[in-house]
């Protein structure tokens, strides 16, 4: 046997060759139409009107049966009955009114809404961290507040937390975003490395 026989019979060819996909990378930029957030001014309003509405509740409805039972108003522990009293009204008006509408009466009056990831409806898990985990969170460290004047799309630590964002009603803007769009060069490819038969 000669050497080149030697030689060719030591040769495999590989059974399957893959073909790499070339694509090639086009910058588009598109046009969105999206909710406008509210900014810190407008929620901060909308914020007053409810701490009013909550004491205007409280005072209506809790001081006559604090007086009815000769309970005491003076006190100001944390642990006091009109502390307690207060706070569970004040979280529940807010967890209920965000479940059911949306919105608290702050919020309706300034047209603002809360708005659940991917438009989707909030339900009570959600509202539960962002109305009382979020909220007390934020009212015992107050200047949290804050962040929503500096976040991109105006969020709240409460926000974050249920994954929420603070629209204003019927209110649009317009944002640039960039798209990459892929467009396949098999078509080139196979004409550039192709093979004829030749009969």
């Amino acid at each position: 046997m000669s050497e080149n026989e030697n030689y060719d019979s030591n040769v495999s060819l590989p059974k399957n060759e893959l073909v790499p996909n070339l694509t090639k990378q086009q910058i588009q930029i598109i046009e969105q139409i999206e909710e406008k957030t509210a900014g810190f001014w407008m929620r901060f309003w909308a914020f007053v009107v409810d701490v009013l509405v909550v004491a205007a509740i409280v005072g209506i409805i809790i001081n006559p049966l604090f007086h009815l039972f000769s309970w005491s108003l003076s006190e100001s522990h944390w642990y006091s009955p009109m502390t307690i009293v207060s706070g569970v009204f004040y979280y529940a008006y807010f967890v209920i009114t965000t479940k059911y509408w949306q919105q608290t009466v702050g919020k309706m009056i300034f047209g603002l809404r809360v708005k659940g990831k991917n438009d989707a409806k909030l339900d009570w898990l959600t509202v539960i961290f962002r109305e009382l985990v979020g909220r007390f969170i934020s009212n015992k460290i107050p200047i949290i507040y804050l962040m929503v004047a500096f976040m991109p799309k105006n969020n709240g630590l409460n926000d974050i937390i249920a994954d929420t964002s603070v629209v204003q009603e019927k209110m649009f803007i317009k944002r640039k975003k960039e798209v990459v769009i892929e467009h396949p060069q098999n078509e080139d490819y196979d004409s550039h490395n192709s093979v004829t038969p030749t009969v």
